[in-house]
Protein backbone atom coordinates (compact mmCIF):
# COMPACT_ATOMS: atom_id res chain seq x y z
CA UNK A 1 0.00 0.00 0.00
CA UNK A 2 2.42 2.36 1.09
CA UNK A 3 4.67 2.14 -2.30
CA UNK A 4 1.80 2.94 -4.35
CA UNK A 5 0.96 5.76 -2.47
CA UNK A 6 4.60 6.80 -3.25
CA UNK A 7 4.16 5.93 -6.68
CA UNK A 8 0.96 8.30 -6.91
CA UNK A 9 3.66 11.39 -5.49
CA UNK A 10 2.17 10.81 -1.90
CA UNK A 11 3.61 12.34 0.77
CA UNK A 12 4.22 10.48 4.45
CA UNK A 13 3.13 12.37 7.39
CA UNK A 14 4.83 11.40 10.75
CA UNK A 15 2.89 12.19 13.93
CA UNK A 16 -1.06 13.08 13.28
CA UNK A 17 -1.73 15.57 16.48
CA UNK A 18 -2.98 18.83 15.75
CA UNK A 19 -0.37 19.79 12.91
CA UNK A 20 0.06 16.80 11.48
CA UNK A 21 -4.25 16.28 10.90
CA UNK A 22 -4.93 19.49 9.76
CA UNK A 23 -2.26 18.94 7.09
CA UNK A 24 -2.78 15.65 5.92
CA UNK A 25 -6.58 16.57 6.36
CA UNK A 26 -5.51 19.47 3.28
CA UNK A 27 -3.55 17.07 1.32
CA UNK A 28 -5.71 14.58 0.56
CA UNK A 29 -8.70 17.35 0.38
CA UNK A 30 -6.56 18.42 -2.66
CA UNK A 31 -5.78 15.21 -4.01
CA UNK A 32 -2.64 14.31 -2.45
CA UNK A 33 -2.44 10.88 -0.94
CA UNK A 34 -1.13 10.40 2.73
CA UNK A 35 0.62 7.87 4.64
CA UNK A 36 -0.26 8.46 8.28
CA UNK A 37 2.17 7.55 10.65
CA UNK A 38 1.60 7.83 14.63
CA UNK A 39 3.41 5.71 17.72
CA UNK A 40 -0.43 6.25 19.51
CA UNK A 41 -2.12 3.33 18.94
CA UNK A 42 -5.46 4.84 20.56
CA UNK A 43 -4.57 7.91 17.75
CA UNK A 44 -4.24 5.37 14.87
CA UNK A 45 -7.42 3.45 15.67
CA UNK A 46 -9.72 6.73 16.32
CA UNK A 47 -8.63 8.15 13.06
CA UNK A 48 -8.93 4.78 11.05
CA UNK A 49 -10.17 5.35 7.29
CA UNK A 50 -9.45 8.80 7.53
CA UNK A 51 -6.92 9.66 4.83
CA UNK A 52 -5.57 6.56 2.60
CA UNK A 53 -3.99 4.86 4.79
CA UNK A 54 -2.73 5.35 8.31
CA UNK A 55 -0.77 2.81 10.57
CA UNK A 56 0.99 3.06 14.04
CA UNK A 57 4.71 2.55 14.13
CA UNK A 58 7.44 4.53 15.74
CA UNK A 59 8.77 7.23 13.80
CA UNK A 60 12.38 6.74 15.14
CA UNK A 61 12.56 3.11 14.29
CA UNK A 62 14.41 2.67 11.27
CA UNK A 63 13.60 -0.89 10.78
CA UNK A 64 9.59 -0.04 11.59
CA UNK A 65 10.43 2.98 8.52
CA UNK A 66 12.02 0.43 6.01
CA UNK A 67 8.92 -2.14 6.37
CA UNK A 68 6.81 0.77 5.27
CA UNK A 69 8.38 1.34 2.34
CA UNK A 70 8.96 5.36 3.04
CA UNK A 71 12.45 5.61 1.36
CA UNK A 72 10.40 5.66 -1.63
CA UNK A 73 8.62 8.85 -0.47
CA UNK A 74 10.57 11.86 -2.36
CA UNK A 75 8.42 14.13 0.44
CA UNK A 76 7.72 13.59 4.02
CA UNK A 77 6.53 16.05 7.26
CA UNK A 78 7.33 15.25 10.45
CA UNK A 79 4.29 16.99 12.55
CA UNK A 80 5.77 16.12 15.94
CA UNK A 81 7.38 19.36 17.51
CA UNK A 82 6.86 18.90 21.21
CA UNK A 83 9.83 16.27 21.43
CA UNK A 84 12.38 17.44 20.60
CA UNK A 85 14.38 14.04 20.51
CA UNK A 86 11.67 12.04 18.56
CA UNK A 87 11.75 14.89 15.96
CA UNK A 88 15.81 14.36 15.66
CA UNK A 89 15.78 11.07 15.76
CA UNK A 90 12.82 10.72 12.55
CA UNK A 91 14.39 13.26 10.71
CA UNK A 92 18.03 11.11 11.23
CA UNK A 93 15.65 7.76 9.86
CA UNK A 94 14.52 9.51 7.33
CA UNK A 95 17.60 11.09 5.77
CA UNK A 96 18.86 7.18 6.37
CA UNK A 97 16.05 6.09 4.00
CA UNK A 98 16.76 9.11 1.40
CA UNK A 99 14.11 10.80 1.70
CA UNK A 100 14.68 14.19 -0.11
CA UNK A 101 12.16 17.01 0.76
CA UNK A 102 11.66 17.00 4.39
CA UNK A 103 9.14 19.26 6.43
CA UNK A 104 9.55 19.65 10.20
CA UNK A 105 7.29 21.40 12.70
CA UNK A 106 9.32 23.09 15.22
CA UNK A 107 8.07 24.98 18.44
CA UNK A 108 11.22 27.23 18.90
CA UNK A 109 14.27 28.89 17.13
CA UNK A 110 16.97 26.35 18.29
CA UNK A 111 14.64 23.35 17.58
CA UNK A 112 14.60 24.61 14.31
CA UNK A 113 17.97 24.98 13.72
CA UNK A 114 19.09 21.84 15.76
CA UNK A 115 16.37 20.19 13.01
CA UNK A 116 17.78 21.85 9.91
CA UNK A 117 21.66 20.58 10.86
CA UNK A 118 20.38 17.19 10.63
CA UNK A 119 18.94 17.17 7.37
CA UNK A 120 15.42 19.12 7.22
CA UNK A 121 14.57 21.48 4.71
CA UNK A 122 11.81 23.04 5.63
CA UNK A 123 11.10 24.35 9.16
CA UNK A 124 7.60 25.08 10.07
CA UNK A 125 6.97 27.24 12.84
CA UNK A 126 3.26 27.69 12.91
CA UNK A 127 2.48 28.95 15.95
CA UNK A 128 5.10 31.90 15.17
CA UNK A 129 4.27 32.59 11.88
CA UNK A 130 0.18 32.57 12.58
CA UNK A 131 1.36 35.54 15.63
CA UNK A 132 3.24 36.93 13.23
CA UNK A 133 0.39 36.89 10.33
CA UNK A 134 -2.53 37.74 13.37
CA UNK A 135 -0.22 41.31 14.78
CA UNK A 136 -0.52 42.46 10.79
CA UNK A 137 -3.80 41.72 10.14
CA UNK A 138 -4.46 43.43 13.82
CA UNK A 139 -3.12 46.56 12.04
CA UNK A 140 -6.05 47.76 10.53
CA UNK A 141 -5.80 47.82 6.44
CA UNK A 142 -4.53 44.31 5.81
CA UNK A 143 -7.33 41.74 5.42
CA UNK A 144 -4.75 38.98 4.31
CA UNK A 145 -0.96 38.91 4.87
CA UNK A 146 1.25 35.97 3.74
CA UNK A 147 5.28 36.39 4.37
CA UNK A 148 8.33 34.04 3.08
CA UNK A 149 11.27 33.30 3.99
CA UNK A 150 13.59 35.61 2.16
CA UNK A 151 11.33 38.90 3.61
CA UNK A 152 8.86 38.70 0.71
CA UNK A 153 5.79 39.43 1.60
CA UNK A 154 2.55 39.50 -0.32
CA UNK A 155 -0.66 40.86 1.13
CA UNK A 156 -5.22 41.86 0.56
CA UNK A 157 -5.67 45.43 1.34
CA UNK A 158 -7.72 48.38 1.65
CA UNK A 159 -5.46 50.97 -0.89
CA UNK A 160 -4.40 53.68 1.03
CA UNK A 161 -6.30 57.70 0.08
CA UNK A 162 -3.50 59.03 -1.29
CA UNK A 163 -3.32 56.36 -4.45
CA UNK A 164 -7.30 56.51 -4.87
CA UNK A 165 -8.75 57.63 -8.83
CA UNK A 166 -5.56 57.93 -10.38
CA UNK A 167 -3.36 55.13 -12.51
CA UNK A 168 -0.81 53.20 -10.79
CA UNK A 169 1.56 55.16 -13.25
CA UNK A 170 0.54 58.42 -11.78
CA UNK A 171 0.17 57.34 -8.12
CA UNK A 172 3.91 56.57 -8.88
CA UNK A 173 3.51 53.36 -6.01
CA UNK A 174 6.63 51.59 -7.21
CA UNK A 175 9.18 54.66 -7.13
CA UNK A 176 7.41 56.19 -3.95
CA UNK A 177 6.94 52.84 -1.84
CA UNK A 178 9.22 49.99 -3.94
CA UNK A 179 6.25 47.95 -3.70
CA UNK A 180 3.68 46.47 -6.40
CA UNK A 181 0.27 46.27 -6.92
CA UNK A 182 -0.20 42.48 -9.05
CA UNK A 183 -3.94 42.68 -8.51
CA UNK A 184 -7.33 44.48 -7.75
CA UNK A 185 -10.42 43.11 -7.17
CA UNK A 186 -13.77 45.97 -7.19
CA UNK A 187 -16.74 45.36 -5.39
CA UNK A 188 -18.86 42.79 -7.41
CA UNK A 189 -15.93 41.84 -9.31
CA UNK A 190 -13.30 39.40 -9.49
CA UNK A 191 -9.53 40.19 -9.04
CA UNK A 192 -7.89 41.52 -12.47
CA UNK A 193 -4.42 42.05 -12.93
CA UNK A 194 -3.23 45.56 -12.74
CA UNK A 195 -1.55 47.05 -14.82
CA UNK A 196 0.26 50.83 -15.23
CA UNK A 197 -3.26 52.20 -16.60
CA UNK A 198 -5.04 50.51 -13.91
CA UNK A 199 -6.90 52.99 -11.77
CA UNK A 200 -7.62 52.18 -8.21
CA UNK A 201 -11.28 53.04 -6.35
CA UNK A 202 -12.48 53.73 -2.87
CA UNK A 203 -13.99 50.18 -2.05
CA UNK A 204 -11.42 48.35 -3.97
CA UNK A 205 -9.01 45.67 -2.56
CA UNK A 206 -5.89 45.29 -3.47
CA UNK A 207 -2.73 42.72 -4.16
CA UNK A 208 0.76 44.18 -3.25
CA UNK A 209 3.95 42.52 -3.58
CA UNK A 210 7.12 44.09 -1.92
CA UNK A 211 9.71 43.24 0.59
CA UNK A 212 8.00 43.12 3.97
CA UNK A 213 9.36 46.46 5.57
CA UNK A 214 8.46 48.49 2.66
CA UNK A 215 4.68 47.05 2.19
CA UNK A 216 4.65 47.66 5.93
CA UNK A 217 4.95 51.31 5.25
CA UNK A 218 2.66 51.23 1.93
CA UNK A 219 0.03 49.29 4.64
CA UNK A 220 0.38 52.56 6.69
CA UNK A 221 0.47 55.19 3.95
CA UNK A 222 -2.31 57.57 4.17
Amino acid sequence: MARKIAEAGGVVVIGIGRFGKSLADELERDGVQVLAIDSDPKRVQDLAGRWTHIVEADGTDLQAMEQLAVGDFSRAVIGIGNNLEASVLTAFVLTKLGVKDIWAKAITASQGEILSQVGVTHVVRPEHAMGKRVAHLVRGRMQDYIEFDDGYAIVKMRPPESILGRTLAEAGVRGRWGVTIVGIKSEGQDFSYATPDSVVHDGDLIIVSGERRRVEVFSDAD
